[in-house]
């Protein structure tokens, strides 16, 4: 009875033998489109405190205009990461 049962054990197993075919199963893959390089958003001194606290209109546009180059080149740079999610 236990060579029987080891027979048809082996015959069951040797009918899952593989071809040795591969498949290939293409998954779609989340890929974030803006890179991990998009540098982190700077502090601005131009707060709302800051401009609230100004002791005048000349501090007030000292404040303002001394933040431009640096919204600039961070418009820049996202304005690049947002171009980059727009390619195919």
């Amino acid at each position: 009875m236990k060579r029987l049962v080891l027979i048809l054990a082996a015959l069951a197993l040797a009918g899952c033998a593989t071809t040795g075919e591969t498949i290939t199963v293409k998954v779609p893959v989340p890929v974030p489109c803006v890179s991990k390089d998009l540098p982190p958003p700077p502090t601005y001194t131009d707060t709302l405190a800051a401009l609230q606290a100004a002791a005048d209109q000349g501090e007030f546009t000292r404040l303002l205009a001394g933040n431009w180059p640096v919204r600039d080149a961070r418009l820049k740079a996202l304005e690049a990461a947002v171009d980059a999610c727009r390619q195919p």
